[in-house]
């Protein structure tokens, strides 16, 4: 009775174990999709099933029907259809049926979250609906199909579908996403914002940023532009497309004819930028041999302008990724913390010396001749002070083009005409205070080569710094409005404006000091009216122009707005 017993139980089992779960009540397989009723393995060969979604698309709450379907007049008895993630793989949204041979499952995930059949009926499709979650990581279908009990095929998969909408929500889960600044949202207006996926073939990115010409991401070995992937989303007389391309260094990329993305989808609303896409195959640096892939990357991610052609033209943001990135995880990247300290500290040295000593030198050696003032150590009080403040404005050059020289290690040629004007400004700047020790004599007959000479070349010198420091603040304003270039443009403003002021009141004086002259020959020859009108010039001025008195106030007025947009520059260039 006891070997009846066992042999009862031993062939019930083994019943139990091939007869297969006909009902379709198999969410003991949701996780892993493999048929628990068979020991064989999955079929090699490529499946003769297909799985079509009405959509490539989604936003949260939309329904797709998918649909699982025969192909070569193959059928099927039974399938288990999931959605998942793609790249972190998680079952995702929910579904319904209306077909009899279908039902929805109960997995770890959650009711209805995946689809199975509900008979060994021989099928030749079948279709349920999803519903898109919250969320906005791209999705793909997967199904395990059965053409009979010990015949079956896995990784069955679908297109990938992608959100319409871009977020932050699953950076970190479900996509390793990189934003400048830190933990932005796509949705907000000063955000630079990517993301990236893995996919079966390649990568499913987003981009985004506030520009009317590209975004754009790059892959890099070092933190050099040059030998890079690049992917460029660029919008261009109303049309948004997509690119892949290379860098050989800092000049424009070059656009390769390797198939670039798949279900692309993009936007520009509100001056904001976006493409979401899928590559077609991984990264490739242009010098690497791809024999023995890695997923590990600098990440570049900058945008700028573009011309009418869609050629694009050089970024005006940029952000690099702290450290080498691996793609294949969704840990947060964080982006370098900003200009070093040395860059920082250059461009404020410059600003002190450009903005202010620079220009008060000049502007004592031009117009603060004629001012009462004591010598010192005989010479007058003007040319010392102009003197004292061109060699500090020499020396406080001298000393910033030291600080980038050794932060970039080198000629940093990805920074576009910035280092360009900075070398001229820095060999002139140097050669001003040399020739003025070899000036002829005031009285010689070439001192007047000097003084033009002398001139033209400060005049080069400021335009070139002023022009250099627009472009420096440029590269450190991480702000869309790129306020700190507007702030220079006030000052420039500022600036020309006391000029003019200036040189008004200096012809003024001119022409009264002329009139002035007892020469007694030219006095019989005024009229009156020229006597009158000498008069009234000589009013004015003693009225409205007391020799110190106008001058200096004019010069204080201007120092003081000078370090009004000084200090603002130095608190951006701080908060850089």
């Amino acid at each position: 009775m006891e070997n009846s017993l066992m042999l009862f139980t031993c062939v019930a089992g083994y019943f139990v174990a091939v007869s297969g779960y006909p009902s379709g009540q198999i969410s003991a397989s949701c996780d892993t999709m493999l048929p628990s009723h068979s020991g064989n393995s999955a079929q090699s060969s490529a499946a003769p099933y297909n799985i079509i979604v009405s959509k490539t698309t989604f936003n949260a709450g939309d329904i797709i029907t998918v649909t699982i379907q025969s192909t070569s007049g193959s059928k099927f008895m039974g399938f288990l259809l999931e959605a998942r993630s793609v790249g972190g793989d998680w079952v995702t949204g929910s579904f319904s049926v209306t077909d009899g041979n279908a039902q929805t499952l109960t997995c770890s995930a959650g009711a209805n979250t995946a689809v199975s059949h509900t008979n060994p009926n021989v099928k030749s499709s079948i279709s349920a609906s999803w519903t898109a979650p919250e969320g906005d990581a791209p999705v793909r279908f997967r199904a395990t199909v059965l053409s009979s009990y010990s015949t079956f095929w896995t990784g069955v998969q679908s297109d990938i579908i992608v959100a319409l909408q871009m977020s932050n929500t699953t950076c970190g889960s479900q996509k390793k996403c990189f934003t400048s600044p830190d933990s932005c949202s796509p949705s907000d207006n000063n955000c630079l914002f990517m993301s990236a996926a893995p996919s079966s073939n390649g990568y499913v990115f987003e981009m985004s940023g506030a520009t009317s010409g590209y975004v754009a991401i790059g892959f890099s070995s070092d933190t050099k532009m040059g030998n890079d992937d690049v992917y460029i989303c660029t919008s261009s007389s109303g049309n948004i497309t997509v690119q892949r391309a290379y860098t050989t260094g800092p000049v424009t990329p070059i656009t390769t004819n390797t198939s670039t993305a798949g279900s692309i989808v993009t936007s520009y609303v509100n001056g904001v930028l976006k493409c979401s896409f899928i590559t077609q195959s991984d990264i490739v640096l242009p010098s690497q041999q791809r024999s023995s892939a890695t997923s590990k990357y600098y990440i570049f991610l900058v945008s700028g302008p573009a011309m009418a052609n869609g050629q694009i033209l050089q970024h005006t943001k940029v952000t690099m990724s702290s450290s080498i990135v691996d793609l294949s995880s969704f840990q947060l990247v964080s982006a370098q913390s900003g200009a070093s300290s040395l860059v920082l500290g250059h461009g404020a040295l410059m600003l002190i010396a450009w903005m202010t000593t620079g220009s008060i030198g000049m502007i004592m050696a031009r117009y603060m001749k004629s001012a009462a003032g004591k010598p010192v150590l005989g010479k007058a009080a003007w040319f010392q002070t102009h003197l004292m403040l061109m060699v500090l404005t020499v020396i406080l050059t001298i000393i910033a083009f030291i600080m980038v020289f050794v932060e970039v290690a080198g000629w940093s040629g990805d920074t576009g005409a910035h280092p360009v004007l900075g070398c001229i400004v820095m060999i002139l700047s140097f050669l001003q205070p040399i020739a003025a020790l070899f000036r002829p004599d005031p009285k010689s007959s070439r001192r007047f080569i000097f003084n033009w000479a002398h001139r033209v070349n400060a005049l080069v010198i400021k335009i070139l710094a002023v022009a250099a420091i627009f472009l420096g603040l440029i590269l450190v304003d991480t702000t869309p409005s790129l306020w700190m270039a507007k702030v220079m443009g006030g000052f420039f403003a500022w600036e020309v404006l006391f000029y003019i002021i200036l040189e008004t009141i200096m012809q003024l004086k001119s022409k009264v000091e002329h009139r002035r002259k007892p020469e007694s020959a030219e006095l019989q020859q005024y009229t009156a009216p020229a006597t009158q009108s000498a008069t009234q010039d000589k009013d004015i001025y003693e009225n409205t122009n007391k020799k110190i008195q106008v001058e200096t106030v004019a010069l204080l007025v201007f120092v003081a707005g000078n370090l009004a947009f000084l200090i603002s520059l130095l608190v951006g260039i701080g908060n850089s």
